[in-house]
């Protein structure tokens, strides 16, 4: 044992479809929500699309060969929905399947753990166009799709993962706008909450009765931690309702099978409420067998706004995250907070008992100097993954059980909304030649992973 891992700790490194694969039109692909917000008009920094990304499509097995070479044991990747399954109905596109196919086999001919997730954001436009994730339809036609995928893939596929991030699927998707499929609408975005849960739920129950032998079935959220910017009353209670957004509006019905109730009392204060159904909270709470924690900052909440007003114009109670003062940020502006990181992973393990925890996703952008001698010097990016790790370390040793860690992200990719501006790759991706090179970064987590082992 070394740095506070055991030998039977789970290293590996994460992507996801739409930011690597490119080929959007080859072998039956249809599009996705992200292929049309990228002809949005203004959606995407500098007019960027997925259309080729690290074309890892074409690279995929020289992508294996590298992950291979950084020692890790396992490699988080997403599947493409309208790849799959093109437009989000009927029968599977063998094609399209072919690739999940053929990189299950090469990772473990690799000696590399495929863990599988299901949906990170790629909705195909179809479902979009009949409703997206505010309609209850969708929950169903993804819990098919799941099936298709499963039933190919579950003889060598231990580790599933149903959805990535449902926060920044139905917040940023249905709410603020600024991801695909960029609407503006709250009581959307809450409908979807509900549905992406329920989603999760059906596809988890149909999976696990299909299984013909044990496998990890788990989901994915994306987590801060919400603290009070002060001890007042106003900021206290503008955290609990960021964290209840944030976090529980999740985690409560998924362990719990029951949303909290100050956050319904939160909706109703809004004329808002979840589209229950009788015996969907049953299907959400299906039981976990591991829960993927994507962290990358803490934020700090006031229920004041900069005027001192403690209502908005719409005369709700403010919620403002304000800044965490004296700390580095990283170019996406986030504020470095590994001690935030701890806080929450023994949070999860106190609230929510019983539930291994691996962390899927977490890294930094940075601005990072161009190739020099063969590598990038990218010490920002290894500072922060060498923090938060240790971040890792200090929960474990406080009793949480976290069982593993996934850097994101494997290589620079398309960062959605900000397009290719922002690198969080511990390997350098030329977008121009395709050329790979690993980064300091990466070098150290190849190292680190060898000593703790």
């Amino acid at each position: 044992m070394s740095h506070g891992f055991p030998a039977s700790f789970q290293w590996g490194v994460a992507t996801s479809a739409y930011q690597i694969e490119g080929a959007v039109a080859e072998d039956g692909r249809t599009p996705s929500i992200w292929d049309t917000f990228c002809r949005v008009p203004g959606a995407i920094d500098g007019g960027d699309n997925g259309d080729v990304a690290c074309d890892h499509y074409h690279r995929m097995p020289a992508d294996v060969a590298l992950i291979k070479s950084l020692g890790v044991d396992t490699y988080r990747f997403s599947v493409s929905w309208p790849r799959v399954q093109p437009g989000g109905r009927g029968p599977v596109n063998p094609a399209g399947l072919a690739f999940y196919d053929r990189l299950t086999d090469e990772l473990l001919g690799a000696g590399l753990n495929p863990w599988v997730t299901l949906y990170h954001w790629d909705l195909p436009q179809e479902l979009e166009d009949a409703g997206g994730w505010p309609a209850r339809d969708t929950a169903y036609r993804f819990a098919d799709y799941a099936m298709l995928v499963f039933d190919k893939l579950s003889d060598r596929v231990d580790a599933w993962t149903t959805l990535n991030e449902p926060w920044c699927s139905a917040w940023l998707g249905y709410f603020e706008g600024v991801h695909a499929p960029g609407r503006r609408s709250f009581d959307d975005a809450i409908a979807a909450v509900h549905h992406l849960l329920l989603g999760h739920g059906l596809a988890t129950q149909r999976m696990r009765a299909a299984a013909t032998r044990d496998h990890t079935f788990g989901i994915t959220l994306n987590m801060g931690q919400a603290d009070p910017a002060t001890d007042s009353p106003l900021d206290v209670a503008a955290a609990r309702r960021a964290d209840g957004m944030g976090t529980r509006i999740y985690l409560d019905p998924l362990h719990k099978g029951a949303y909290p109730a100050d956050v319904v009392a939160d909706l109703a204060a809004r004329g808002t409420s979840l589209p229950i159904r009788d015996g969907d909270l049953d299907i959400i709470s299906t039981p976990l067998d591991v829960l993927g924690v994507n962290f990358y900052f803490g934020q700090d909440f006031s229920g004041t706004s900069p005027a001192g007003s403690e209502t908005d114009e719409a005369g709700r109670p403010v919620v403002r995250e304000v800044p965490i003062p004296d700390r580095p940020r990283t170019a996406m502006g986030w504020p470095v907070t590994p001690e935030r990181f701890t806080k929450l992973l023994v949070r999860l393990h106190r609230d929510y008992p019983g539930l291994p925890l691996i962390v899927t996703e977490n890294g930094a952008a940075f601005d990072d100097p161009p190739p020099a001698d063969g590598t990038v010097a990218d010490l920002d990016r290894l500072d922060y993954l060498r923090t938060h790790i240790a971040a890792v370390a200090d929960a474990r040793a406080q009793g949480a059980d976290v069982r593993g860690y996934f850097a994101w992200s494997l290589m620079d990719n398309f960062e959605w909304a900000y397009g290719y501006a922002k690198r969080f790759g511990i390997v350098h991706v030329d977008y121009e030649t395709q050329q790979r090179t690993l980064k300091q970064s990466a070098q150290w987590y190849r190292d680190l992973i060898s000593r703790s082992r």
